[in-house]
């Protein structure tokens, strides 16, 4: 919905131009809007406005959810008052695309699609969405693919974190995955990490509340925290290559920003190829065995349709780490021969 116009004006110091401002409204969230982030539903009332602005409008506090702050990832339920704060528009530009490449990258990476959903094998570098520096991501190049349909993000992934992404191509199907979502009914998503060292835990639950609201120089950066969100992922080892590194499998009973990653380095085997969490040295390492990226891939997703039906989808480890295993085996089989001596 496009703000409107109002009577509301300043004049531009240096400039005879009448600034127009958008009044404030209180709008009441509807049935067909339920289920919505904040972020993403005053984009869609402030038609125009760049991303980085709505994170401000929200950061500071100028919208308002039933009279209250809320972050920006905050669902909307049907009934909700929304404050949408009065703006002044940006100068119209022209509406950027998504290049021809990132389309046809992005319409070679669906692996499944029904009346429903789609499912995207997310390449590793390419964010979901735009924001943060990035013009463009998933959802934007599968929007400008498929112009008439309507397309929303069920979830998010990391930009560096490869494999399963849904797509809800309904409004209805929107609602009722981020129901299943937020009330822990059956949504599974399991990923694959490689972890530092020998994984000696077994299979693990990480019960460790993270705050996801801390900033260091300007980038999200998540820490375990006592007054943070309860967090809780499951660790199960699935490979080990001798003393070198563990592929583990995890699945998610919550969704925090970066938790695997958090988690990992919490329990003392940060993922391979994390610049921001990991272990240096380990990197390194790993590098000179050809790993290019961060090892974290979200390889299935499973659900159970409240009306009937299981859903289940997976994606194959991308070569590129599965070549990372290849070397690894080798190199564990070096270090065991070495160690067994003459």
């Amino acid at each position: 919905m496009p703000y409107a116009e109002s009577p509301l004006s300043e004049t531009n110091p240096g400039s005879q131009t009448p600034q127009i401002r958008t009044p404030v409204q209180n709008l009441t969230v509807t049935g067909d809007e339920a289920g919505s982030r904040l972020d993403n539903y005053l984009l869609r009332c402030l038609a125009g406005l760049p991303r980085s602005r709505i994170y401000r409008i929200i950061r500071k506090g100028e919208a308002r959810v039933n009279g209250r702050r809320a972050s920006p990832e905050a669902r909307l339920a049907e009934g909700d008052v929304v404050r949408v704060p009065p703006v002044r528009p940006e100068p119209a530009a022209e509406p950027g695309k998504p290049g021809p490449d990132l389309i046809r990258r992005i319409a070679a990476a669906i692996i499944y699609e029904d009346q429903r959903v789609l499912v995207v094998n997310k390449p590793a570098g390419v964010a979901v969405h735009g924001g943060s520096g990035v013009s463009f991501g998933v959802i934007e190049a599968l929007r400008a693919l498929r112009p008439q349909e309507t397309l929303e993000l069920v979830h998010r992934l990391d930009r560096d974190t490869s494999g399963c992404l849904l797509v809800a191509r309904k409004r209805d199907a929107l609602r009722t995955l981020h129901a299943l979502l937020r009330e822990d009914r059956g949504f599974e998503k399991r990923y694959l990490a490689l972890l530092r060292g020998k994984w000696d835990l077994g299979a693990k639950r990480i019960d460790v509340p993270l705050r996801t609201d801390t900033r260091v120089g300007g980038e999200r950066t998540v820490r375990v925290s006592d007054s943070g969100k309860p967090s809780v992922s499951l660790f199960r080892p699935v490979q080990f290559f001798g003393k070198i590194a563990t592929l583990m499998e995890v699945t998610l009973e919550t969704g925090r920003t970066h938790q695997i990653r958090v988690h990992a380095r919490h329990a003392g085997h940060p993922v391979a190829g994390d610049d921001r969490y990991g272990d240096e040295a380990f990197n390194g390492q790993m590098r000179a065995l050809g790993l290019t990226r961060m090892f974290l891939h979200a390889h299935s997703l499973s659900f159970e349709w409240p009306q009937g039906g299981q859903f289940s989808v997976n994606a194959p480890l991308p070569p590129e780490l599965a070549a990372v295993l290849d070397a690894l085996t080798s190199a564990a089989q070096r270090a065991r021969r070495r160690s067994a001596g003459p």
